[in-house]
């Protein structure tokens, strides 16, 4: 019961009337686990419902619903797995656990035909698992383009906005309580990339392997890649992005061009959103907070709900539906982009042939260069745009480049989306 935990007894208690009205029956508390029996947690519970053993809650016979939300993986799996045997339904919001175990925790699911629901894994109180897993349920999912951290949302923003450098952008998110006091998952794509493993299993129908998904954070965007950005019409957002075709996917999270014109592009602070495009339905936007205490509560309640109608109605549906449509990711090195190259080099004669001879070599185009002025002998960026061109190919050229005497530093290379 630490900080979602107490959002969520909070909400049923004060809605507890509205729920009744809306269901038709009344739910009720059995047990709570906590480490800590003496916290304050904001919320006044009657002790009797407290204890600090969660395999209590296994093995109390009347408990049919548990919800997991200890937030870490060896006991989270542990008390689910044990949930299922015991054939208790299990909500959690556990994106870690799942990114990682899904494949475990649903082959057990089915073993015992017992439903597992994690709405609040993914997007805060947006509701996006549930439409994917049933108000697409008639779609191949196209694509999924995702904002789905906040913190890195937030900073990205600032430093925009303000003009901040990324470490006095952390150190503000920190200070605002938007970042942890180690940010490393938010900023390094991790978390970004469990929640894009959820969707894309979803989406898909078989658990994506975390292997297989190509992941890269924020840590490196400087101010001057911002700058440029803009001059050239885009804003800069980390992006999940899912992709089908041709029974192969792509599942990849790393920061991203993306045009200042799409919706995407002015989702700023702490928000989350998913652009969705399915063959039926054609694209869908969501958009909300995505962390927080009332936006998971709301989640976490709406999979209470479902859960206490499953017991009522068994469903064939556990949470998670394989199937063999897809069943391979791409390599990164086989995906094709366009792309954004921000060069550190002398400025004399000679420069921009060189590099665009790399680049010719390897059969990649340029769409755009910019290079400030400066006086014949400085050290200037140069920035160009390329055309699309698959990511072994600009891995090639990269290396070419850094080792070119005119390149004083290792080339920064950020992919660009139009959403086509």
């Amino acid at each position: 019961m630490g900080n979602f935990g107490a959002g969520v007894f909070k909400h049923l208690t004060q809605n507890r009337a509205l729920l009744r009205e809306r269901l038709g029956y009344e739910m009720s508390i059995g047990k709570i686990a906590v480490r800590d029996l003496g916290r304050d947690r904001g919320v006044d519970v009657p002790p009797q419902l407290l204890t600090t053993n969660w395999r209590e809650l296994l093995d109390d016979s009347s408990t049919q619903i548990i919800v997991e939300l200890m937030g870490q993986k060896e006991e989270s799996l542990e008390l689910i797995l044990g949930a299922i045997e015991r054939k208790k339904i299990v909500v959690t919001g556990n994106k870690a656990l799942l990114a990682e175990h899904g494949k475990e925790i649903f082959e057990s699911a089915f073993a015992h035909k017992v439903p597992v629901f994690f709405e609040a894994a993914v997007g805060g109180g947006i509701p996006i698992i549930k439409s994917i897993r049933e108000a697409f349920i008639a779609n191949h999912i196209q694509s999924v383009h995702g904002i789905v951290n906040g913190t890195s949302n937030y900073i990205l923003t600032r430093m925009t906005e303000a003009g901040l450098g990324f470490k006095e952008a952390l150190a503000e998110a920190q200070a605002a309580g938007y970042a942890e006091a180690d940010p490393a998952l938010d900023v390094n794509g991790g978390d970004a990339a469990h929640k894009a493993i959820i969707l894309a299993s979803l989406a898909y129908g078989f658990w994506v392997p975390p292997e297989k998904v190509f992941v890269e954070g924020i840590e490196n965007i400087s101010a001057s890649d911002i700058c440029f950005a803009r001059q050239f019409g885009y804003r800069i957002k980390l992006l999940a992005i899912l992709k089908a075709n041709e029974g192969e996917i792509e599942v990849r999270v790393h920061p991203t061009l993306i045009p200042e014109s799409h919706v995407l592009a002015s989702v700023n602070g702490v928000f989350n959103a998913m652009a969705v495009k399915g063959d039926v339905v054609g694209e869908s936007l969501f958009y909300g907070r995505g962390a927080g205490q009332d936006a998971t509560s709301s989640a976490v309640i709406s999979d209470i709900v479902e859960a206490a109608d499953a017991l009522q109605s068994p469903r064939r549906n556990l949470g998670f539906m394989p199937h063999g449509l897809y069943g391979t990711c791409k390599p990164i090195d086989q995906i094709v982009s366009e792309y954004y190259l921000r060069l550190t080099v002398d400025d004399r004669p000679g420069v921009i042939a060189q590099v665009a001879g790399i680049l010719g070599a390897l059969n990649i185009g340029i769409s755009s260069i910019l290079q400030p002025e400066a006086a014949e002998g400085e050290i200037v960026s140069l920035v160009l745009m390329i055309h699309r061109a698959t990511n072994s190919q600009m891995t090639a050229a990269l290396a070419q480049m850094e080792a070119l005497e005119c390149v004083k530093k290792q080339p920064r290379m950020i992919r660009v989306e139009h959403f086509s």
